[in-house]
């Protein structure tokens, strides 16, 4: 696993021992990056299933100011400060030890882009979706990015958010919300 472009092109991350962690394959990260490349300087990031770090980390070699990592695993929030020291993005990235829902409870930061890449076989993206759409904490025109399985479906009505359509990846999608 690499960054794909930007400032820390080309340096490899480290992975996790084992299956605990899916991190999002190249194909579907440079898809991503693709769609919502305009909105990435300068941008505030929130990684809420940090895994090994690798999107907020993406986004902060393509020009996002700064990212917050968050993960319930001390072994991922490990990975993620070792991988932000790889990309000499350690001041650039914070890594929050909490579970998803508790952290969104107490979070009073805004950020412009949240991604969403939980565990697939959990209910924990419809909950995190359904909670940060009822809390202010994505800037206007802000933008959640949502990867799922084939066949697990989203709500299509948030209000204040404007869905995308399904970009198709295999048996990935990605599901883009817009805050109105």
């Amino acid at each position: 696993m690499r960054v794909i472009a930007g400032t820390a092109r080309g340096v490899q991350l480290k992975t996790p021992e084992g299956m605990q962690t899916r991190p999002t394959i190249d194909r579907v990260k440079e898809a991503l990056f693709s769609i919502i490349h305009f909105d990435i300087p300068g941008a505030k990031v929130l990684d809420l299933f940090g895994g090994t770090g690798q999107l907020g980390i993406e986004a902060l070699s393509r020009g996002a100011a700064c990212a917050t990592f968050v993960d319930q695993s001390d072994a991922a929030c490990k990975l993620i400060k070792e991988n932000l020291r790889r990309t000499k993005f350690d001041q650039k990235g914070r890594v929050v030890r909490s579970d998803y829902l508790e952290y969104l409870s107490r979070c009073r930061e805004q950020y412009d882009i949240i991604f969403l890449d939980p565990p697939y076989a959990e209910v924990f993206l419809e909950n995190a979706l359904k909670r940060i759409t009822e809390i202010d904490i994505l800037q206007s025109g802000g933008i959640i990015v949502a990867e799922r399985p084939l066949g697990k479906e989203l709500p299509w009505d948030f209000d204040g958010f404007t869905r995308s359509k399904d970009y198709k990846y295999g048996k990935v999608l990605l599901t883009l919300y817009r805050k109105d």
